[in-house]
């Protein structure tokens, strides 16, 4: 019969895990010493087994005592050529006295236990005190999610700790949740602070930060004690995702699952197995999920979507990862969409479905820059979401680094949700010094001009060994892409810190916990406020009366893309001064001082809303001239096309709508003209008068009458200045009596005015007027009409 016991490492100098992230620096629980891997580095794609498992090759002398020793066994398939780690298990093999006596006395013990568990000293419905564990038992449901099913209490999570960092931590309907990371009971305390503490601040109610209330809820028993995940939220469930197992005491990873926090039922559920989908700039489908540590991540209730970015992946992350395997960075993406969500970047769901039960997974490592080698590996940055500029809104990735290499903030990279591409935009402004594990979260001005990120505390790992902590607070403004620093001078502000998570609610900035330097004892219970209003920190969190479940600004709250938590936000004087605009908005500075050439921040614009008094007057509204709309409604984003295209539509058809109702109307009247002068002609006919139409308009004169009118007309004009040229009109008409050109009559008396003459003959061509005519020349008809 076999046996298995854990061989500690062979060389432990040799094997002992080094990271400038977590164990050296945060941590502070060991000497500082020069940030250097156990390997060549390695850069690849959160991708393939083959590229995380393949071990490179070692030197087989120096392990030689070790094989020699013993038989390396591994779990699973694929890594049944990997030679052994210093964390694997060995098997060995001896002699065993026989079994065949002691068979009888085994028969009657497990009789005894059957007659035991049924006896009246237990109880059939009660707990055995035999044979069960405490804690849960995890049984299959229907959809194949493993449930807890309590059996006896479990403890509470301690709320009273010395020192708390590298957790996880997310705001749900006005509850903050904190789970696990790194929590120390005494100072100095290197060993055993990975827990899985899990614990509740109500945040619709205020609270002094030296006393908050915070509700220590029972430790799972499922959801590993993990540090530097991350707690992705919708709007009823916690998910998380990745982290590190402890190297203090060596703990091994088990196989990832993606562990659910449902909030109604206060309930965990395991998804086991997760697998890719294929997508959009994402890595082919059906490659298993693997288990990060150390990356940015980012939750978006509204499009059911959570993010992590870059990270790291060692002995302590992955299950079956050998020691002597260097740490490799990360540069990919990988994009959980949860459960009931739609996602059309995914290919399973580009037709309108939505994910199952256990969401649906998408590793994008093609994204625009991101394949390109300007696109470093990073880990303990962050991310950011602004709405607007894209149709799902960016992303801003912040800091962030590797043991060598390490993310400028002059430059910010910018991933446009709805295309899953990256893109960089340059900063105007002072920026930041270069850093690790900080933390930045996000308000919005009411009118949603403006965006205004603030990031704080972290720490500089350059030089090796002389790392220190930050407690300064930056603010990025977008979309002018300006850094400020805020002027915290005179104020009692917290110890500097890394390793800490923020979040924020009624525009107040939560900070919770912390790495700090060791010349500090406890730093309990760590929690600090500061009011992004007044950029002051303040000793107490302020529950604002009203708001909604999102904790968005009042004249945001009808559109879903608001910004949670931005609710009573007015934007600072300091950032005024910058971007222009007042309180609630208003930015007048609308582009960064580097105008992008590409991606969403060229052609596309924030969300603006209008800002109204309690009276309902306009305070605020906020327009951008020229380029594109930022997706979604609730405001003006630019020029409204299809209103301007209505507009124009509009305006051309009422002009034509006038212009026939003006042709109908001459119409009409040169119609009844004519048929008044077709009687009048038959009336003059009857009467044995002229058989000629213009009988009846200008009498039964003859011609020497007609002769001694116009001699007469011309005499009298040939006194005024045109008196030659009346003399010769006069003359002419003479000699041709009442018929003109045509043989149509011409009235007496108009010799000299041609144009009078010319729409008479046309109305009295015998031919009866056209709608069609009038429309084509509407100026010979009206004169027709004003002549008569």
């Amino acid at each position: 019969m076999a046996a298995e016991r854990e061989v500690k490492p062979a060389h432990p100098a040799k094997y002992r895990r080094v990271s400038v992230f977590t164990e050296v620096d945060v941590d502070g629980f060991g000497e500082a010493e020069e940030a250097t891997t156990t390997g060549a580095q390695r850069r690849v794609r959160f991708g393939k087994k083959s590229q995380l498992f393949d071990a490179p090759e070692y030197d087989e002398a120096s392990s030689s005592e070790d094989e020699d020793q013993c038989t390396i066994g591994l779990s699973k398939p694929f890594l049944s050529s990997t030679t052994a780690g210093p964390r694997s298990t060995t098997t060995m093999r001896g002699a065993y006295p026989p079994l065949l006596p002691v068979f009888p006395f085994t028969l009657i013990f497990v009789a005894f236990l059957i007659l035991l568990h049924h006896s009246p000293l237990i109880g059939k419905a009660g707990e055995t005190a035999i044979g069960v564990e405490g804690g849960v038992i995890r049984a299959p449901r229907e959809d194949g999610i493993l449930v807890e099913a309590d059996l006896v209490k479990r403890q509470n999570s301690p709320t009273d700790v010395c020192t708390r960092f590298s957790h996880q931590s997310a705001i749900v309907n006005g509850t903050l949740y904190v789970y696990g990371g790194h929590a120390t009971k005494s100072p100095g305390q290197k060993d055993n602070t990975w827990n899985n503490d899990f614990l509740s601040l109500d945040v619709t109610k205020t609270w002094q930060i030296g006393s908050p209330t915070l509700n220590g809820l029972p430790q799972p028993s499922g959801p590993p004690p993990v540090s530097n995940a991350y707690l992705w939220n919708s709007y009823d469930s916690l998910f998380m995702y990745g982290g590190e197992y402890s190297d203090r005491p060596t703990t091994t990873p088990l196989p990832f699952a993606l562990w659910e926090y449902q909030i109604a039922s206060s309930s965990w559920k395991q998804h086991n197995n997760p697998q890719t989908s294929s997508g959009t700039n994402s890595e082919p489908g059906n490659q298993p999920v693997q288990e990060a540590a150390e990356g940015a991540g980012f939750s978006v209730p509204q499009l059911g979507r959570g993010w992590y970015f870059g990270g790291h992946l060692d002995p302590y992350t992955t299950a079956g990862w050998a020691q002597r395997v260097p740490r490799i960075y990360l540069k990919s993406m990988i994009e959980f969409t949860f459960p009931g969500y739609p996602n059309s970047a995914i290919d399973d769901l580009k037709n309108g479905q939505t994910a199952g039960n256990d969401g649906a997974w998408r590793n994008i490592t093609q994204g625009g820059l991101q394949s390109g080698d300007g696109f470093p590996e990073r880990a303990d940055g962050v991310l950011v979401y602004v709405p607007g500029y894209g149709d799902q809104g960016i992303l801003l990735g912040l800091t962030g680094g590797t043991n060598t290499t390490f993310t400028q903030t002059n430059v910010i990279d910018v991933f446009d949700i709805a295309s899953s591409k990256w893109y960089k935009q340059p900063t105007s402004g002072t920026a930041p010094p270069i850093r690790v594990n900080t933390c930045a979260v996000a308000a919005s001005a009411a009118d949603g001009s403006s965006t205004n990120i603030y990031m704080y505390g972290g720490q500089n790992l350059v030089p090796a060994g002389e790392q220190i902590q930050y407690d300064d607070m930056w603010i990025l403004t977008v979309p002018s892409f300006t850094w400020i620093q805020v002027d915290q001078a005179g104020q009692a502000k917290p110890p500097p810190r890394a390793g800490h998570t923020c979040n924020i609610w009624d525009a107040q900035m939560i900070v919770v916990g912390g790495f700090v330097s060791q010349n500090i004892s406890c730093d309990s219970p760590g929690i600090y406020i500061f009011d992004a209003s007044q950029l002051k920190w303040v000793n107490q969190f302020t529950a604002l009366d009203g708001g909604n479940a999102l904790n968005q600004q009042d004249s945001q709250n009808q559109n879903s893309t608001g910004l949670s938590g931005s609710y009573g936000y007015q934007v600072p004087a300091a950032v005024q001064s910058v971007i222009g605009g007042q309180a609630t908005g208003g930015a007048t500075v609308s582009a960064p001082a580097v105008s992008p050439t590409d991606g969403p921040l060229a052609t596309g614009k924030p969300i603006t809303y209008t800002v109204t008094g309690p009276g309902g007057s306009t305070i605020t509204q906020t327009a951008y001239p020229g380029g594109g709309s930022g997706g979604g409604s609730g405001g003006s984003s630019g020029p409204n096309i299809a209103a301007i295209v209505a507009g124009v539509v509009a305006g051309v058809l009422l002009i034509v709508a006038c212009y026939l109702g003006f042709c109908a109307y001459v119409y009409r009247r040169q119609l009844k003209l004519y048929k008044n002068h077709v009687a009048m002609s038959q009336r003059a006919a009857a009467a044995g008068g002229p058989t000629e139409k213009t009988g009846f308009m200008f009498g039964n004169r003859t011609s020497a009458e007609n002769s001694s009118g116009r001699g007469n007309v011309s005499t009298d004009r040939s006194s005024g200045p045109s008196g030659n040229r009346g003399s010769a009109m006069g003359h002419s008409a003479g000699n041709s009596g009442i018929t003109g050109a045509g043989g149509v009559g011409a009235p007496v008396g108009a010799g000299d005015n041609s144009t009078a003459n010319s729409s008479t003959e046309d109305l009295m061509t015998g031919q009866e007027p056209s709608f069609v005519g009038v429309l084509l020349n509407p100026r010979r008809s009206l004169r027709v009409i004003n002549r008569d």
